[in-house]
């Protein structure tokens, strides 16, 4: 039954054709014309569906899948995974002797959600400023371990860490080697910032701000070319920049424009020199303007954006990455706790209340939007609460979900592996109890998990 079916897709077979070539794994997605004919003499040891290793093949039998975000969901599919990647999906439920089959019969599967800010080193707490300075590497990287675990677990198999220390990109590397459990990760490494800006480190004395000094803090174009030079040379994926101050940075310095237009000119001429985009942590419409002017590709929360704003988003083809959820954990923390220093705490409170409303105009104005919490101020795992967030915002079921897969895997620039259950693409799909087009709040408790054809988590 599967051999046939397998026999007469023209997914499937183009998929297994390709799967033949040398490099084929590093280049999923390069375009050859394979038809059946040819299949047998494309190349030396070319795989065909008789020479397909059943013994690795999972049959998911999905009750119903939305396996394009966007379009209309598939009833009772099987999704056909074979060695860590999707060969297609079949009306009805297929069946093979040496296949493993998971039942998912009574489920609604969905591509694995993607999270476009995160910090996975730790989580803000009354003890965080302290802990910058006691906390050594070996302390960072275990506890950057078990918050990957957390996310993977609560459905997130891809995100983009986006501020974080160089044992992020230890942890990427461990991660991609299966020595730990988490989802793919791309990183920016610490983020290009001004000397006492947003990224920088505050409020310690100053032979321990001495110790805290990051290679990616500068000042001026030039310096700031070799900041941004610095960040790729670490392992930076991407750019990330504080373009305006920021809420928990320990400073009375606002949240407006820090950078000059040149020097965000120079680190954005710098980044594409070497392949790379950058995006920016913006609260202030003057820097995130400046930031879109100067060919940044995303902002970072967006807090006071407006109609011009919006109007520049769309000129200028920019995303989004909202983090509403942020917004309304500080908010919680300052009125209800009593740890934020004084000038986090003030920031806190003019700040959160606006990022609702943010969402809802930039929405509204037809701005891309990528899914995205900052989580590391919230908490690891609960990722999925920004889904709320966005609904109450304006946005539908349908929308928040693709902004969390099809258009996040874009703007991290995975969607050529991740964001869709389609042919060729890696097997990283979760599964909920009930339908979250009609409930949202059914992805805050995700009852399956699969990366890269391994199973994580199975109620």
């Amino acid at each position: 039954m599967l051999r046939s079916i397998l026999l007469t897709s023209s997914a499937a077979l183009g998929f297994l054709a390709l799967t033949s070539f040398a490099g084929a794994d590093d280049h999923p997605h390069t375009k050859r014309a394979v038809t059946p004919t040819k299949m047998a003499t494309t190349a030396t040891g070319a795989m065909s569906a008789d020479d397909l290793d059943y013994a690795k093949v999972t049959l998911i039998h999905a009750g119903t899948v939305l396996a394009v975000p966007g379009k209309a969901p598939l009833s009772k599919q099987t999704i056909i995974v074979h060695e860590g990647k999707i060969i297609g999906l079949s009306d009805g439920y297929l069946n093979d002797d040496e296949a493993a089959i998971i039942d998912l019969k009574n489920s609604f599967v969905l591509p694995g959600l993607i999270d476009s800010h995160v910090h996975l080193r730790g989580e803000w707490s009354p003890s965080q400023r302290l802990d910058g300075v006691t906390k050594e590497a070996g302390d960072v990287a275990y506890d950057a371990a078990a918050n990957a675990r957390k996310t993977l677990m609560a459905g997130f198999t891809a995100v983009q860490d986006v501020g974080g220390p160089k044992e992020i990109f230890a942890l990427r590397r461990a991660v991609n080697a299966g020595k730990v459990d988490g989802p793919h990760i791309r990183a920016s490494g610490p983020a290009v910032s001004i000397t006492g800006g947003h990224g920088d480190a505050h409020g310690y004395r100053e032979d321990i701000l001495h110790l805290a000094a990051s290679k990616t803090i500068c000042d001026g174009p030039a310096d700031c070319r070799r900041a941004t030079r610095a960040a790729v040379k670490s392992g930076a994926d991407v750019i990330k920049i504080t373009a305006t101050g920021g809420v928990l940075s320990n400073t009375n310095a606002g949240t407006a424009q820090q950078f000059f237009e040149d020097e965000l000119e120079a680190i954005v001429g710098a980044a594409e020199k070497m392949g790379r985009k950058v995006t920016a942590h913006a609260h202030g419409k003057d820097g995130i303007e400046a930031a879109l002017k100067a060919g940044v590709k995303s902002i970072e929360h967006g807090t006071y954006l407006d109609a011009e704003t919006v109007r520049l988003f769309k000129k200028y083809d920019a995303t989004l990455v909202p983090t509403v959820l942020a917004g309304m954990t500080v908010v919680d923390w300052a009125t209800n706790k009593n740890w934020l220093p004084p000038n986090s705490a003030k920031k806190a409170l003019e700040v959160g209340p606006q990022m609702q409303d943010m969402l809802r105009t930039a929405w509204e104005g037809g701005v891309n939007v990528a899914f995205g919490t900052d989580t590391g101020v919230s908490a690891h795992g609960d990722n999925a609460q920004e889904f709320i967030y966005m609904i109450e915002a304006g946005m539908s079921e349908q929308d928040a979900i693709k902004a969390a897969t099809s258009i996040a895997a874009k703007h991290i620039e995975m969607d050529k592996k991740i964001g869709t259950l389609e042919a060729g693409k890696y097997a990283d799909l979760i599964a909920v109890n009930g339908d979250p087009l009609d409930n949202i709040e059914e992805l805050l408790d995700v009852d399956f998990v699969m990366k890269g054809g391994k199973v994580y988590k199975n109620k």
